[in-house]
């Protein structure tokens, strides 16, 4: 039989699969996989119950819905000062990762490379390497994940076409810093290339730090796409709905692209997001001071049971050092052990870096804690019996 693509062939099970179905199998609680266990805003839950109510329910413009396009560039300006035309510069998708499939298969040819960032979101290689590009690695490093400035410029190219920057970042929470977006633009200019910017979760910013679109940047506007996410602002990821705001030349390109993968998004959802950007600033700052207060009370909890907890400005996610526990096997070892044995699952961080690279830290765990307050108290609590339990 002859062979299927060779990239997605390739690709194991998802080390969140696997831990998720060990969590289910052990009745862990899992912190492993980022999505939140409540259901999300009332109002805009009952704007898209309206929605499908009155309609209409078929094929909405391939663009997206008039209104949700008009809200994502109004947000854009509210939150961020960016003047954006709708009608050319904004594109609603059936969820991120299609917005950042869109836009890297519009931007990419074969012998192209791109730069990521890592750790990273595991679906940004495979959707590079299929598009026939190469993938470039710089890696971030423990605890404080500083650019390493030197490092990136020596990975740019005369063959760079971009580099993907998500900022606040999966899986670590890092908030790029105005020095460090600087930086990035700076490179970009002199190499002429792009930023594709996964801003997902642009909203969940903690500890007095700040979202900076890099589009915001001076001599950014045109080389940088910018990617929401309803799911990570409002808590429906199951709705799958992204954005991508882009520059009118670039976004020619990236809609016809999304004309052949999913043509368009149901629209219903669509204008219940749509009322919901528009919601008052109340709702986004008790977004960001909710989930704020979450990662402080599972950073509590893991400090008591003895972790070494590293910084988390943004996202869903803390990372944690298992060493001072005594456990001496890699973060996948570690991670195995306490889903068995403490009943809590979590997602090495090694799984975010290239498979076998050498720079990737293997004494670390990421935890989700966008859960009910009871779920991250009784988590705590399994793991502080089970570094008692190891120190007896």
């Amino acid at each position: 039989m002859r062979a299927a693509n060779s990239v997605f062939s390739g690709l194991g099970t998802t080390i969140f699969t696997v831990m998720s179905a060990l969590a289910t199998e052990h009745g862990a609680i899992n912190l492993g996989q980022g999505f939140p266990d409540d259901e999300g805003p009332d109002d805009v839950r009952a704007a898209a119950a309206k929605a499908i109510m009155e309609g209409p329910n078929q094929y909405p413009p391939m663009m997206g819905v008039p209104a949700l396009r008009q809200a994502v560039a109004a947000a854009n300006k509210r939150f961020y000062g960016l003047e954006v035309d709708w009608q050319t510069e904004v594109m609603v998708t059936s969820g991120a990762t299609e917005a950042l499939t869109d836009c890297l298969m519009a931007l990419l040819n074969p012998s192209d490379e791109a730069i990521l960032i890592e750790p990273a979101y595991d679906s940004y290689k495979p959707i590079i390497e299929a598009a026939g590009a190469k993938v470039v690695t710089v890696a971030l490093q423990p605890p404080h994940w500083s650019l390493p400035l030197e490092e990136l410029a020596a990975a740019f190219s005369d063959k760079t076409k971009l580099i993907v920057l998500n900022t606040p970042m999966n899986p670590i929470g890092k908030v790029f810093t105005r020095a460090e977006l600087e930086a990035v633009a700076a490179l970009l200019i002199r190499h002429d290339s792009y930023a594709l910017c996964d801003e997902v979760y642009e909203h969940l910013v903690f500890s007095g730090h700040e979202h900076i679109p890099l589009m915001t940047l001076p001599g950014m506007r045109e080389r940088a796409l910018r990617v929401g996410s309803a799911g990570k602002t409002f808590s429906l990821t199951g709705w799958k709905i992204g954005y991508v705001t882009a520059p009118a030349h670039l976004m020619s390109t990236v809609a016809k692209t999304h004309q052949f993968v999913t043509f368009t998004t149901p629209p219903a959802l669509q204008s219940a997001v749509a009322f919901g950007l528009g919601k008052d600033d109340a709702y986004f700052a008790g977004l960001a001071s909710s989930l704020e207060a979450k990662r402080d009370l599972l950073a509590k909890g893991l400090k008591d049971a003895g972790f070494d907890v590293l910084p988390a400005d943004g996202t869903y996610f803390i990372s944690a050092d298992f060493r001072p526990l005594g456990f001496n096997g890699t973060d996948e070892e570690f991670c195995r052990e306490i889903t068995v044995k403490a009943k809590v699952a979590a997602i090495p961080l090694s799984s975010f870096y290239t498979p076998n690279a050498s720079h990737a830290p293997r004494h670390l765990a990421r935890f989700c804690f966008c859960k009910q307050d009871a779920i991250l108290t009784e988590a705590s609590a399994r793991l502080l019996s089970y570094a008692k339990g190891r120190s007896a």
